[in-house]
């Protein structure tokens, strides 16, 4: 094909893709879809594999490539009709947590199938033992609605018997049913878009514009691959605890570079266990795929043609490719962790193009009970930011969510208006991030209360016991923190994984972890030291770890003393 009508093409079906995402957002009714954009759209094709997709949750591109191949292959694609749209969210028919649903369609054209339109979204509340269905489960029927791969459209109406059922298992039902909705409804924009972009550009056959893209996408990915170096690199870490012991769980991973040849094998890792921190096959796959994605050329097309160099290596029954029936609430967090891993084991051979460690969490804040204002049931999820590592050439942005993570932070105004929560305080941490040549990110404080009555409450997060590394002689980030305040002031610390009831009164505060410092110290500009000290991002006492001093009674440095100083943590 024409290399300016295949970019042309190409870029149609992308933007078809941005679209979606933006009906979707835009016709949803829960904060988390809405506001916090934790949703992707793409189009697939006949195969089921992505072809364009939206620049939403990175996380999720990859997850679909897996979910919908894996859908149009149980169901065949011969049980389909115009109109009709399936949906499952069953974590082990290639899916991950309970919470995300995929919602797909059928694009006919010219009377037989030309590829798919598909979409992601965090639902609130999928029923299961608590509100938000993100607790600390001991296997994945506690955990939520499993929603085989079933029809829920018919030729264009919503099958109400299985919506019925459905409904009938959550506790948010306004909100999901509208999001339910919305998901119906961009995948059906979708469907007419990409006929709109076959019959302009007169592409009667479609699959071989698709196997073309997928051809160039393979192509450069290899000579991309080629450019990193050769060898097998290890590293591991761990999460805090499953929830249900105090045992952490352990990660492994070795990655092998071979020319074009790209290995990424967890043998090593921790057994999977009764609880919810367990990750599908598919979260895995995911990590390893957007960590490729952040090391190679930016313009390389994110499509089979990329997923199809990548190798997983995962034991079944391991942490990192858990089977039925264990839990996988958590699977996301097991999955943002394996990114730090990663880049960890590539920091020893490509130090410029990592980052410390960072957040590498999702942080659930999850919340739930009857509205004292009308009487109904609601249920609240958000995920909080926290700090990104320091970088070979900049300091790590504070607050953010990190790696394949990319959801929004909820506004306060928004979260006070429709639901009955207040914001006590909501703050970046100063020093929370590690010192380093690049200092890492800061974390925040946030703090909710619930004036008049009582909410279950459930924190689903990590990075209590190990903090985001530093690189290359930078600190360590500061380790994240979780406190119940009792309405009578008495504090309590809280594990990460935890299910609670919060009285009337009662206050939750999250301390989200800092980012790792990268590089030494010692060699942080003095200017950018007293920047943040300006800020209030660092105390004086912080500003010390950098061998920085300042004129008496002003933030302008005294050269002369922080080169006296700077001699000595160096020797140090």
């Amino acid at each position: 094909m024409d290399p300016i009508r295949f970019e042309v093409i190409q870029r149609a079906l992308e933007a078809t893709s941005d679209e979606m995402c933006v009906a979707l957002a835009r016709s949803s009714y829960s904060t988390n879809i809405k506001t916090r954009l934790d949703l992707s759209c793409a189009l697939l094709d006949r195969r089921g594999r992505v072809i364009g997709q939206s620049a939403a949750q990175p996380c999720h591109i990859a997850a679909m490539n897996i979910i919908v191949r894996a859908a149009v292959d149980r169901y065949g694609e011969h049980n389909l009709e115009p109109g009709d749209q399936l949906v499952t969210n069953d974590p082990y028919q290639g899916g991950v947590h309970l919470n995300d649903i995929v919602v797909l369609a059928p694009i006919f054209h010219r009377g037989r199938i030309v590829g798919y339109a598909a979409n992601l979204a965090h639902h609130v509340d999928v029923g299961g033992s608590y509100a938000g269905s993100l607790a600390a489960s001991r296997e994945v029927y506690q955990e939520g609605i499993i929603l085989p791969i079933v029809k829920v459209a018919s030729r264009g109406d919503l099958d109400t018997d299985i919506f019925r059922m459905f409904m009938a298992n959550v506790r948010a039902k306004k909100e999901t049913a509208g999001d339910f909705r919305a998901q119906v409804a961009a995948n059906s924009l979708g469907a007419r878009r990409l006929i709109e972009v076959l019959e302009r550009f007169g592409l009667d056959r479609p699959d071989e514009f698709a196997e073309e893209l997928f051809a160039y996408t393979e192509r450069r990915t290899r000579e991309a691959l080629k450019q990193l170096p050769t060898g097998t690199f290890s590293a591991q870490d761990a999460l805090d605890d499953d929830g249900h012991t105090d045992e952490p769980v352990h990660l492994k991973i070795a990655i092998t570079i071979d020319g074009d040849f790209l290995h990424f094998d967890f043998t090593g890792t921790d057994p999977q266990r009764p609880s919810p921190m367990n990750a599908t096959l598919t979260q895995t796959f995911a990590a390893c795929a957007f960590v490729t994605r952040c090391l190679i050329d930016r313009d390389i097309p994110v499509n089979d043609g990329f997923f199809r160099m990548i190798k997983v290596t995962a034991p079944e029954g391991s942490a990192v490719n858990a089977l039925s029936p264990v839990g996988v609430a958590g699977g996301w967090e097991v999955s943002l962790r394996l990114c730090d891993l990663l880049f960890q084991a590539f920091a020893k051979c490509l130090p410029e193009k990592v980052p410390a460690g960072c957040k590498a969490m999702v942080c659930h804040a999850v919340f739930g009970g009857v509205d004292p204002r009308n009487g109904e049931g609601y249920v609240f999820i958000e995920t909080l930011g926290g700090g990104h590592g320091g970088r070979s050439r900049s300091d790590g942005p504070d607050v953010v969510q990190t790696h394949h993570q990319n959801t929004q932070n909820t506004p306060i105004e928004e979260m006070e208006v429709f639901y009955p929560v207040r914001t006590m305080r909501y703050e970046l941490i100063p020093d929370s991030g590690g010192a380093g040549k690049f200092r890492g990110g800061l974390g925040v404080l946030r703090e909710y209360t619930f004036p008049n009555h009582d909410v279950v409450f459930t924190v689903l997060a990590d990075r209590r016991k190990f903090p985001p590394r530093g690189l290359f002689g930078g600190d360590d980030g500061r380790t994240a923190r979780y406190t119940y305040v009792d309405p009578t002031g008495k504090e309590k610390t809280l594990g990460s994984k935890t299910t609670f009831t919060v009285p009337a009164g009662g206050v939750v505060r999250y301390e989200t972890c800092g980012g790792g410092g990268y590089g030494d110290p010692a060699e942080r500009d003095p200017e950018l030291v007293r920047a943040d000290l300006k800020e209030r991002k660092i105390s004086p006492e912080a500003a010390m770890q950098y061998g920085v001093a300042f004129l008496p009674g002003t933030l302008d440095v005294d050269a002369a003393t922080t080169a006296k100083l700077r001699r000595k943590v160096s020797a140090a």
